[in-house]
């Protein structure tokens, strides 16, 4: 299945957290988005890899993916490798995305940059016509690279090279988020209220996602915005599109 867009993220929630107002309003712009998750996130604190894959997938329902997938690479020891690499070239030359979106490059959680380079790496790779895969049916993929693949901002308040304007989406930003039920406890404890508190359980994390919209949108006059950064130099036709 084609889409315009690609997120990929190494847990269930990186994607929402970092970049679900730009998938949402890329959406009402009529593009389309797959997701893509390399591990279930069962190294977490909090909750299970069964719990996060139903939370996952609940959340691409809300975002309006057109599909939402998990490699099962192994959360905390995901490997830069060759097999792993052949498993995103797969999905790649599957839904032909025009652009990818991946963590961010560098990160307080060290598989944040790993992902980065892994996923950015198998985008250039998936390019290669003498890299040979196959479909789910045993069919001869051809070969497929991205016009462009931009890393989003996650924990670390990184300088980023754009912004996109979220403005009226951040309300809906937050509820996707709260589909993560066993990792954030700021609007129910339910089942998860005798967790362990983590760095992003509490209100104030959900506080510090508001903060972050604004202070990356302040420079553009946005109200809210979301950050990315590139390893290569974007290019401008027209300077007015710029803000």
């Amino acid at each position: 299945m084609h889409v315009d867009i690609l997120a990929i993220g190494v847990h269930p929630d990186d994607i929402e957290l970092a970049i679900s107002g730009t998938l949402l309003r890329h959406i009402d712009l009529g593009y389309s988005v797959g997701m893509l998750d390399l591990t279930r996130g069962e190294l977490g604190s909090r909750g299970s890899a069964d719990i996060r894959t139903r939370e996952a997938n609940n959340a691409a329902v809300k975002i309006g993916a057109r599909f939402r997938e998990n490699l099962d690479m192994p959360d905390g020891f995901m490997e830069y490798s060759q097999e792993n690499i052949i498993k995103i070239v797969r999905v790649l030359r599957r839904c032909t995305p025009k652009i990818v979106l991946t963590n961010a490059l560098a990160d307080r959680h060290p598989d944040h940059g790993r992902a980065a380079k892994l996923t950015s790496d198998a985008c250039f790779y998936s390019g290669l016509i003498k890299i040979g895969t196959t479909d789910d049916n045993g069919k001869p993929q051809g070969k497929h690279r991205p016009d462009n693949v931009y890393h989003y901002i996650q924990d670390r308040n990184r300088k980023p090279d754009f912004v996109v304007d979220i403005s009226g989406y951040l309300a809906k930003k937050m509820d996707i988020i709260r589909c993560y039920e066993s990792q954030f406890d700021d609007h129910k404890m339910g089942e998860f209220a005798e967790q362990v508190k983590t760095p992003i359980s509490g209100a104030d994390f959900m506080a510090f996602i508001e903060a972050k919209a604004r202070s990356f949108a302040r420079e553009a006059n946005f109200e809210f915005a979301e950050g990315f950064e590139v390893d290569r130099y974007p290019g401008v036709v027209d300077l007015f599109d710029l803000k």
